[in-house]
């Protein structure tokens, strides 16, 4: 939570979260405390790095392990700390310690511990949930459409149909995981999509498959940000970041994975009697099945509460490494502490989220950002058949820009937490798509020569996706955790409209050079690039308005703004955007 302290030192007047150390445009996303040059009485050692042990690569020159890592906190106010402190029903609040001090090494370790057991985990999910929405990509090099008698607009409203019901399942599947708890709630949607899954095995004509499509988004809906929700129970701002980089790139990997299974399972093609693509719906269906029931025994509550028969006896963690966890995450974020992680989502809270105008422009991004590569990639198994590629060597044709992806996705994710500037780094990943759409729409792209035509798309779709760095994005600038559970679901939302979208920009009239559809991309592309800049001028000027209402403040001023203010979430003065 991107705070601004309401005392000022003996020696220097308040700092905004601007000029404390000079932050940089990410970092005004962290909380930000402009610390006294004198500790207050009593006050045990914090840590002299206002920024943190933040990548592995900083690991070098004067890091020391046994540096005290507690970051400067309001709690380190005792005037503060009350206004702040959790609530009492908190599943952690018996581990809140204003007092607690921990090292570099100490902390490493349990964080080590949250990517072995959470983490991990957590990219196999999503592995899981890659494999059975998008499996029907590569059921296209089978003749799946043919044998169902189905034409590519009827392809296309499958893919608008499950989109459709995925977004307007969202909320309601967010409600319900936040009522009885998203370690619970996560599982049952993987075991729902995953029945339905592999009963594509039987399916027969036009109305299974899109009653399949219907359900698959209905049961799947929500359970992005329910994740990336529960994410935000263990990991600090810019550690969710960069671990959502991750977790999306599970999800290029399982179209690695689905790839390579296809080659091979689509060559069961007659065994008995059924088509290959019939096989891949219920190996991969079942696989993930399997992946659902282990995730009922695996996934824990909160850091507190990972003890269980199968999980063991004492948990996953010490009293002491507990402390470490729990502190950490609420000293950087206090707004964590403020609502327990089962406490439903009311109609009035749901309503405040969606007034929430600070948050739109995320949500405008959201919506367009993806539309020029979903579109690609959705016909990318049709446009190179098309090209004359053989209907199995068009899986492996896909592997290149998956692999490349999720090398891409990290390095701007990483980017953009180095360079400080989320804004600029989703601006950069639009222009990466720019070259390719140019020559699309110059060249008569179905006569180009075809191994030419597989590098332009291959390179367009090996694009960085930015859609986990504004995840991240979108939970910084939420501030509570009633706002954090919402803005995830509605940016999830605008993203899946974005997915709608593209499913309809190439038509069959427009084929096969697709000259309206690829014009479209040019300018959307375009479009996204004044986008990420106009919303960086926006939080920008957002944050220059509360300045000037809170240096205009005396120090008592602030500090009754924090006892008696009834503003919440992003709506507090001393709350600075990140951008």
């Amino acid at each position: 939570m991107p705070l601004v302290i309401a005392r000022a030192s003996p020696k220097d007047a308040i700092a905004s979260a601007q000029t404390s150390s000079a932050p940089s445009d990410a970092e005004k996303g962290s909380i930000t405390v402009t610390t006294q040059d004198t500790p207050l009485p009593d006050s045990p050692t914090l840590s002299d790095r206002t920024d943190g042990l933040r990548f592995w690569f900083q690991r070098s020159g004067n890091y020391d392990p046994n540096a005290t890592a507690t970051q400067p906190s309001v709690f380190d106010d005792p005037d503060l700390a009350e206004e702040y402190k959790p609530t009492p029903n908190w599943e952690s609040v018996h581990r809140f310690d204003p007092s607690a001090r921990w090292s570099w090494a100490e902390e490493k370790k349990v964080v080590r511990k949250l990517d072995l057991r959470i983490m991990i985990l957590a990219c196999v999910m999503a592995t899981a949930l890659e494999l059975d929405r998008s499996n029907i990509q590569q059921a296209n090099a089978d003749n799946f459409l043919p044998d169902l008698g189905l034409s590519r607009d009827d392809y296309n409203l499958g893919n608008t149909l499950f989109r459709l019901f995925y977004l307007l399942s969202e909320l309601p599947t967010q409600m319900i995981g936040k009522y009885i708890g998203v370690n619970k709630w996560l599982p049952i949607q993987m075991s729902c999509w995953s029945l339905v899954a592999l009963c594509q095995f039987w399916l027969r004509d036009r109305t299974s498959f899109l009653t399949c499509r219907v359900l698959i988004g209905i049961f799947s809906g929500g359970f992005t940000p329910t994740m990336i929700l529960y994410l935000s129970y263990f990991y600090k701002h810019h550690e969710l970041s960069i671990r959502l980089g991750f977790w999306y790139s599970a999800q290029a990997i399982a179209d690695v994975l689905a790839g390579l299974l296809a080659y091979g399972i689509l060559h069961l093609r007659g065994y008995a009697g059924q088509a290959g693509w019939r096989w891949l719906f219920l190996i991969e269906g079942a696989f993930t099945l399997l992946l659902a029931l282990l995730s009922f025994l695996l996934l824990p509550p909160s850091p507190t509460q990972t003890a269980s028969w199968f999980r063991g006896q004492k948990g996953w963690f010490t009293e002491s490494e507990e402390k470490i966890l729990v502190n950490r995450i609420i000293r950087e974020d206090p707004s964590k502490g403020s609502m327990r992680n089962k406490e439903p989502l009311t109609i009035k809270l749901v309503w405040q989220s969606l007034k929430d105008y600070d948050l739109w422009p995320l949500y405008i991004i959201g919506l367009l950002f993806l539309v020029p590569s979903m579109t690609v990639s959705q016909y990318f198994t049709l446009l190179m058949t098309d090209l004359g590629f053989g209907e199995f060597n068009v899986i492996l044709l896909a592997i290149p820009y998956n692999i490349l992806g999720i090398i891409t996705r990290l390095i701007l994710t990483y980017a953009a937490e180095v360079f400080g500037s989320l804004a600029w780094m989703g601006a950069l990943a639009q222009a990466w798509t720019l070259p390719m759409l140019i020559y699309m729409n110059v060249v008569d792209f179905s006569q180009t020569k075809r191994w030419i035509a597989w590098t332009v798309v291959t390179l367009l779709l090996a694009f960085p996706n930015a859609h986990a760095l504004q995840a991240g994005w979108n939970s910084r600038n939420s501030n509570s955790v009633r706002s954090r559970a919402l803005s995830a679901v509605l940016y999830n939302i605008s993203v899946q409209l974005s997915a709608i979208i593209g499913s309809n920009v190439y038509q069959d009239w427009d084929a096969p050079r697709y000259v309206h559809g690829n014009r479209v991309l040019l300018v959307l592309v375009c479009t996204n690039m004044a986008l990420y800049g106009a919303t960086k001028v926006y939080y920008i000027l957002r944050n220059r308005h509360r300045d000037r209402i809170w240096k205009a403040m005396t120090d008592d001023q602030r500090v009754e703004y924090i006892a008696t203010t009834g503003d919440t979430g992003n709506k507090r003065l001393d709350f600075r955007f990140t951008h």
